[in-house]
């Protein structure tokens, strides 16, 4: 699994968990639609920090926070 694709996973279960649609994620963290549905779609060869921070601000939390799920402990997660 790319690091792409875990930030998705996370995404898609962190919306899950909160209810909320991936547009509302879009106006609470700044990110374009585009950008958006580029990393959702695990189409992006990586994805930079200060997306990951923006991420993490539309679901109100931090980056730690968001980083701390077992999807990117994987010994075989790939880094673009």
């Amino acid at each position: 699994m790319t690091l792409c694709q875990a930030v998705a996973k996370r995404v898609n279960k962190l919306l899950k968990e909160r209810n909320m649609s991936q547009y509302r994620l879009e106006q609470n963290s700044g990110i374009q639609h585009g950008t958006m549905n580029g990393i959702m779609s695990a189409k992006n060869k990586g994805i930079e920090l200060n997306t990951v921070m923006m991420i993490a601000r539309g679901f109100s939390m931090t980056v730690l926070e968001f980083l701390d799920d077992e999807i990117f402990l994987s010994e075989d997660l790939e880094i673009e």
